[in-house]
């Protein structure tokens, strides 16, 4: 029989309306579960089970009542670090950051409170979100449920880690260059990176999303109505449409699919990797759509670029800061950022303008497609303790070659497990739709989640 906490977003609503289970046994369940996890996972920051159990006793009582807030009033809850929630200080992921308590709900942690959903903690990140590694100066060291040797990656790495080990059904990520999927991916959860502006966020800036991380697409379905509505203070916010986000079937026989194995520059594709991405456009070719071959369309020159620009932005705000406190961020990033000392304005203005030409060439190739299939990762984990599979603060990007370009497209992209190697390790398939296409997306990932083979059984807590 399924635990309680095991289950979806969808079932422990159904479950609330007929009284066959109550936020509060929800989670108590969940809290049960962390305290078996957590030790040795270190996802979470800010856990507060009081707060939570508050919480789910107000919403037993809504759903008594019969006037719960939404369909997700009482579920389970996580929210990264870096998404505000008022009177929590904002880290940063660093231990550079001076702890303020926020000042007011960012517009994702408003969205969800306001429709009844029990937070329980927010997850861990690397410093300022920079890297691809659940690596921190400021949180304990956050690992990998399928094996914890192994890094969960990031940026929204406790995310990832908590939604793959069960910490509750719901959780959101921010993503700038695949901080949602890349994690997704290595942990084998769902993972939606939204067009830019679909879920308003603050701060917003070129590229920057929020987006759920759940073991389901459905689960992410149903978290986007809540997510999408509008808030002013997202300067760069879509206009709102109501998207009938719950409508998830869909017919894949002649959809036109690019398949991108070949992304242009960094790290190799490994073996396993490129079997199950391709056995999954197999599969849908076999259910009727056509596959093509789609050419790699970034280039060196485009990421050498972006990587002068995200060097100058970092080293400005990390020199800014006093001494003392320079010295607590990450020492790979203080590598990393200590070359834009020497950037002229003309590298930084070429480095913006190749952000403006890999927008171009990522919305062109994808534009006689339906879809794009591509792998998330390049290669399946990396040690704990690295800052990315390679570790290398001279060579930041070379794993997010596949993601990278739909930040900079505004193109809605995610991840959807697609296998396991042989070791046991998760490997994510990502699907990209056009801009704006966020439900199209859903629904390819929920067609693939119906032909996929069984998953295997998620990861268990370590007995000792």
């Amino acid at each position: 029989m399924t635990r309680l906490h095991e289950l979806s977003a969808t079932e422990l609503s159904r479950l609330y309306a007929t009284r066959a289970a109550s936020p509060v046994e929800a989670v108590r369940a969940v809290l049960d579960h962390i305290a078996r996890w957590e030790p040795r996972l270190c996802a979470l920051y800010a856990y507060d089970p009081q707060a939570a159990l508050a919480a789910a006793r107000a919403a037993e009582a809504r759903w008594q009542a019969g006037t719960p807030l939404s369909p997700l009033d009482g579920v389970p809850l996580t929210l990264k670090e870096n998404i505000a929630t008022r009177g929590v200080p904002l880290p940063a992921g660093t231990a550079a950051t001076e702890l303020v308590p926020a000042a007011e709900d960012a517009p994702p942690a408003a969205r969800l409170r306001e429709a009844g959903c029990v937070l329980l903690a927010k997850t861990t990140m690397p410093d300022y979100g920079m890297l691809t590694s659940g690596l921190s100066s400021f949180h304990p060291l956050s690992r990998n449920p399928w094996d914890l040797r192994l890094n969960p990656g990031g940026s929204s790495a406790g995310a990832a880690a908590a939604a793959a080990a069960g910490y509750g059904p719901l959780h959101v990520g921010t993503d700038i260059g695949g901080s949602i999927r890349l994690p997704a991916g290595l942990c084998g959860v769902f993972g939606l990176k939204p067009s830019l502006g679909r879920i308003p966020i603050k701060p917003p800036y070129a590229g920057r999303v929020a987006g759920p991380m759940t073991r389901s697409v459905a689960d992410a379905a149903l978290m986007m109505g809540p997510l999408t509505r509008p808030d002013w203070r997202d300067t760069m916010s879509l206009p709102f449409h109501d998207i009938a986000w719950g409508e998830l079937a869909v017919d894949v026989r002649g959809l036109r699919l690019g398949l991108l194995m070949d992304a242009g520059w960094g790290l190799p594709l490994e073996a396993e990797t490129a079997a199950a991405v391709q056995a999954a456009a197999r599969a849908f070719e076999a259910a009727g759509a056509i596959v093509e071959p789609l050419e790699p369309f970034s280039t060196r020159e485009m990421i050498d670029g972006l990587d002068r620009f995200w060097r100058i932005r970092s080293y400005l705000d990390i020199s800014a800061l006093p001494a003392e406190r320079q010295a607590r961020v990450l020492p790979y990033i203080r590598q990393w950022v200590a070359t834009g000392a020497t950037l002229s304005g003309a590298d930084v203005f070429h480095g913006y303008s190749q952000m403006g030409a890999l927008r171009e060439a990522a919305v062109r190739a994808c534009q006689p497609y339906d879809f794009v299939l591509s792998p998330v990762n390049p290669v399946p984990g990396y040690p704990a303790e690295w800052a990315s599979p390679i570790d290398d603060p001279q060579r930041p990007f070379e794993h997010i070659a596949y993601t990278l370009p739909y930040n900079m497209s505004e193109q809605p992209a995610a991840s959807i497990n697609c296998g396991h190697t042989t070791a046991g390790l998760p490997i994510g398939l990502q699907i990209v739709g056009r801009r704006h296409d966020d439900l199209g997306v859903l629904r390819l990932a929920h067609a693939w989640e119906q032909m996929r083979p069984a998953p295997r059984p998620w990861p268990t807590p370590p007995s000792a």
